[in-house]
């Protein structure tokens, strides 16, 4: 399915909903990635982030949501990371923090919006994950990486809990995982020989 296109996502929305009786939760988890300052940014970059993270994410949300309220249990989870104005993050790649940030704000409108009814909430990993993604980085040793597994584990935590009592939240897969009593995290590190 192509977030950026509303026809398409009404479309696998429905689809999905007929073919499992309904939908009980939406895992906003397409993003693109362009880790460049503004000079090193081609605009062609820029709307590709903005179209398939912030708007895809509200995009998603928006068709999801007829089907959503019809749940017993409904959740919508973003992986995003909690709101953040600190330079530290804007000044490398202002792009695509100002894409990923803009997710963050759809979750934090939606939460509002919904509260009570669906349970929005956002999901971001402590460290760096192991993923096709982690080739933009430059000078990133996968080696210390985490694999995909944590935030999956974390992500299933999350949307077994009852919507009405859990939203709102920017949780790290960390916080998520110690709260359920997992404290030994050796076993999703990509070399579990490294500290993490």
């Amino acid at each position: 399915c192509d977030v950026r296109d509303e026809a398409n996502v009404e479309a696998a929305m429905a689809q999905a909903a007929e073919h499992f009786g309904g939908i009980d939760v939406l895992v906003n988890n397409a993003s693109a990635i362009w880790l460049r300052g503004v000079l090193d940014t081609p605009m062609k970059r820029f709307d590709l982030m903005s179209q398939v993270n912030s708007r895809g994410t509200f995009l998603c949300a928006q068709k999801a949501l007829p089907y959503l309220l019809k749940s017993s249990n409904p959740h919508i989870l973003t992986l995003a990371p909690p709101p953040s104005l600190d330079p530290k993050w804007w000044g490398p790649f202002t792009g695509y923090t100002l894409a990923k940030m803009g997710m963050s704000l759809v979750t934090l409108g939606l939460a509002e919006e919904f509260k009570g009814r669906v349970a929005v909430n956002a999901l971001w990993p402590k460290t760096v994950i192991a993923t096709d993604a982690i080739n933009m980085i430059p000078g990133v040793d996968i080696a210390g990486c985490r694999k995909p597994e944590i935030v999956a584990d974390a992500a299933y935590h999350i949307l077994k809990q009852p919507s009405a009592e859990c939203s709102g939240n920017f949780f790290t897969d960390e916080e998520v995982l110690i709260k359920e009593g997992i404290t030994d995290f050796s076993a999703y590190a990509v070399n579990p020989k490294q500290q993490l």
